[in-house]
């Protein structure tokens, strides 16, 4: 089968696409034949070498992917053959062929396509685990979402709303603003602007009572000034590239709650978690309250240029790959385009 991998850390340019083995699920494991896979900033991170997960040379990328299964694992008895599902792989996705634990496989309905159920696990199991679990975000809150024209933070709008909550949205350009209001924010506000603090202020009449930040650095450090008291901050990543601090007396003063939101993290050490929680999201789906947009698609051998424009913050909402299996042929491998 084809894959993309990484040999050495670096940029996604310098991934290979090639020729490899197809992988054979083991106990508790399926095998699915995929036909499109969901790109992630932490994708790059990993690539770069940044990221807290690096996995042994050489290996393949992507955490999420949508096909068939076409082979099962001692033990699996929920999922079949010929099922089409979408699936967390945990490493692996950008290839013909993932294996993935069956416990973060679930199957699709009907009605959704492949590139959108590609795009839907990680984004929104990781904002229903922050605004659910590991905070619970209450109907009538003030939510604020930093990149709201973000994969995540697409989610995240979606589900606040779903959860009740008015949410006002931050995002660095006018389409992108758009874009969060017509994933359902009440308000959108430039983040490049510095007023957008005093905006939150006056919106909220004091202070968002959660802040759903994935950027880190400076957005982080103005958040503190627009929480409520006895807010909730929530740590979701640093796509800003900084990882910020902050005074414990700031905390102390505004009563105010750092909560770190490590989804894959808390996964790995409660894997029956993805299960409990995916069927409250099909719900809304199905109630139309929460649906993925697929921003960007490309070509399975344009991943490369793909990762690049998510890099450059030129996607809204979800990138995806699809992948036409007819395209490759055996044997060889070519470089990255």
């Amino acid at each position: 089968m084809k894959a993309f991998r990484v040999h050495e850390w670096g940029e996604p340019e310098s991934m290979r696409l090639e020729e490899i083995p197809e992988p054979e699920p083991g106990p508790g494991k399926v095998r699915i034949r995929n036909r499109a896979a969901a790109l992630n900033f932490f994708d790059i991170l990993q690539i770069q070498g940044k990221y807290q997960v690096k996995p042994p040379f050489p290996f393949t990328p992507g955490a999420e992917a949508a096909g068939v299964i076409d082979a099962i694992g001692a033990g699996v008895t929920t999922l079949r053959a010929g099922d089409r599902v979408m699936a967390m792989t945990h490493g692996g996705a950008f290839a013909e062929s993932s294996v993935a634990p069956a416990s973060s496989v679930f199957p699709m309905p009907d009605a959704m396509s492949f590139e959108e159920a590609a795009a839907m696990p990680i984004v929104y199991h990781t904002s229903y685990f922050a605004l659910k679990h590991r905070t619970q975000l209450a109907p009538a809150e003030r939510l604020l979402v930093h990149a709201g024209a973000s994969g995540v933070g697409m989610s995240a709008i979606q589900i606040g709303k779903a959860l009740g909550a008015r949410v006002i949205a931050t995002a660095g350009s006018e389409a992108k603003r758009a874009f969060a209001l017509a994933q359902g924010a009440d308000h959108a506000l430039d983040y490049s602007d510095a007023n957008w603090v005093d905006r939150v202020k006056e919106i909220t009449g004091g202070g968002a009572d959660v802040i759903y930040d994935p950027v880190g650095g400076d957005v982080f450090d103005l958040s503190t000034k627009c929480i409520a008291p006895e807010g909730r901050l929530l740590v979701i990543g640093f796509a800003s590239g900084r990882i910020p601090s902050i005074a414990a007396n700031r905390v102390l003063l505004k009563n105010m709650s750092l909560v770190g939101v490590l989804w894959g993290g808390y996964v790995q050490t409660h894997p029956e978690f993805p299960a409990r929680i995916h069927p409250p999201l099909m719900e809304m789906y199905g109630s139309g309250k929460i649906r993925p947009s697929v921003g960007a698609a490309y070509k399975f051998e344009d991943l490369a240029r793909a990762l690049r424009d998510l890099a450059d913050r030129k996607v809204m909402g979800k990138a995806v790959v699809r992948i036409d299996l007819s395209r490759f042929s055996e044997g060889g491998h070519q470089r990255a385009p």
